[in-house]
């Protein structure tokens, strides 16, 4: 049974009316690994989160139907996926479940054919809670191909009393894939995996550690992402069809070429040696192995910054535009040492959780500062930033507000650490007073 049949969280007198969803604001929204298109009978990975100014838990209600016949016509199957922090006491082992239009649990041999509509939603039992997203599962397409499909999705951001009132708002989106057009391409291959080449070219990674996969065939033509790729403050886990998996879960993708993608890794607790993959439209690659670590911090430090063999911090100063560095150190670009005292700004990947939580995937709004223990120091001296979490509008990308200490004059190096775990070794920060 629907959402608008069972009139869940929205009749008179539990809450406000259905509210549409604002794209980088409040909403329920849907990711697809296909983007948007479909292949006939290949799996697509769906993820399901909501934003709400207020509430922090989440539920959730998704059909699929075929353009040709939106009121009665399923389209493909779902299954049920994942959802962090699941079960819950008396919920399903993903904390979802798949209705049919008869208000009947999806069986094994798939709903009735007088009741043919599928609904996956989040699995509520009365006396335990929602949980705070995001939902992740699959829909295989029908085979072949059926025309446009239209995924209906709603969300109740729930102000977790365990009641249905007035405090729990009620988001509605809707999507539209279309069948994918006819794949010129060959399957992907991967030559080589490594850590962000800017922030240090590392063999090890963590969760939302910015990742360049290297091959051929890993996409049908090269951009970055857009805004219109997001959903809400969410990231796109594929472009134009090109998908990257980190030792199984998706991963966010910012930019694809025939020879290179640049993708985020996802939370995930392995460590050790784990499997990156890439999917087009011709299959997916052989696994390439790479380590995870719990931190495999990076600071900006890129290979044009190595001058006479000595590595520089890409280190800026307030004004955004001028690099810390004796004057010329690179033609055409603008230097001048610090001083003691002078506030610098930098930048890392790989230096993991954060507080309060953000996962991976999603753009930062807040200050989200470092979880872990951190560590700073310039010519020895220990530093402590005045700010040291994620970047401000972006995804990812970690920031630290410093101020120079009193060292004497010339290169001095410069450490980071988290968790233990050193950045990168040999690099300096010219300092004059």
């Amino acid at each position: 049974m629907s959402c608008a049949q069972a009139s869940c969280h929205t009749s008179p007198g539990k809450s406000g009316p259905v509210l549409a969803s604002t794209a980088g604001g409040s909403g329920v929204f849907a990711t697809f690994s296909s983007g948007t298109t479909y292949t006939p009978g290949v799996p697509v990975t769906i993820t399901v989160t909501v934003s709400d100014p207020v509430n922090t838990h989440y539920g959730f209600q998704m059909t699929a139907r075929l353009e040709s016949n939106l009121a009665a016509a399923q389209a493909g199957d779902f299954a049920t996926g994942s959802t962090p922090g699941c079960p819950a006491a008396n919920e399903s082992p993903s904390c979802q479940l798949i209705l049919c239009d008869n208000g009947d649990v999806k069986s094994s041999k798939g709903c009735p054919a007088s009741t043919p509509v599928e609904f996956i939603e989040h699995d509520y039992t009365p006396g335990t809670h929602v949980g705070t997203g995001p939902y992740t599962f699959t829909w295989t397409p029908p085979s072949p191909a059926a025309g446009p499909v239209h995924f209906y999705v709603a969300g109740n951001a729930v102000n977790n009393n365990l009641l249905a009132d007035e405090g729990d708002h009620v988001y509605a989106n809707s999507y539209v894939l279309t069948p994918a057009a006819a794949c010129s391409l060959s399957p992907p291959t991967i030559t080589a995996v490594q850590s962000a080449g800017a922030f240090g070219a590392l063999s090890t990674f963590a969760s939302g550690s910015w990742l360049e996969v290297y091959g051929s065939n890993l996409a049908s033509d090269s951009r970055s992402w857009l805004g219109s790729d997001f959903n809400g403050n969410n990231a796109p886990t594929s472009l134009d069809g090109s998908s990257v998996s980190v030792n199984g879960n998706p991963g966010f993708v910012d930019y694809i070429s025939p020879g290179q993608i640049n993708v985020q890794a996802p939370t995930d607790t392995a460590t050790g040696q784990v499997p990156i993959t890439v999917k087009n439209c011709a299959g997916t690659s052989a696994p390439v192995m790479l380590s995870r670590a719990a931190f495999a911090p990076g600071v900006l430090a890129p290979p044009q910054f190595n001058v006479g063999g000595k590595q520089y911090l890409a280190a800026l100063f307030p004004d955004g535009v001028t690099f810390v560095g004796n004057t010329g150190l690179i033609s055409g670009v603008p230097f001048k040492p610090a001083a003691p005292g002078n506030v610098i700004v930098t930048y890392g990947v790989g230096f993991g959780g954060v507080t309060p939580s953000l996962a991976p995937g999603i753009i930062e709004t807040a200050q989200n500062s470092i979880a872990g223990p951190f560590s700073m120091t310039i010519g020895g001296v220990s530093v402590t930033p005045s700010y040291f979490g994620l970047a401000p509008n972006f995804v990812g990308l970690y920031q630290f507000n410093f101020t120079v200490p009193n060292v004497p004059n010339g290169d001095q190096p410069v450490t980071f650490s988290v968790g233990g775990v050193q950045a990168q070794s040999g690099m300096f920060l010219t300092v004059h007073n």
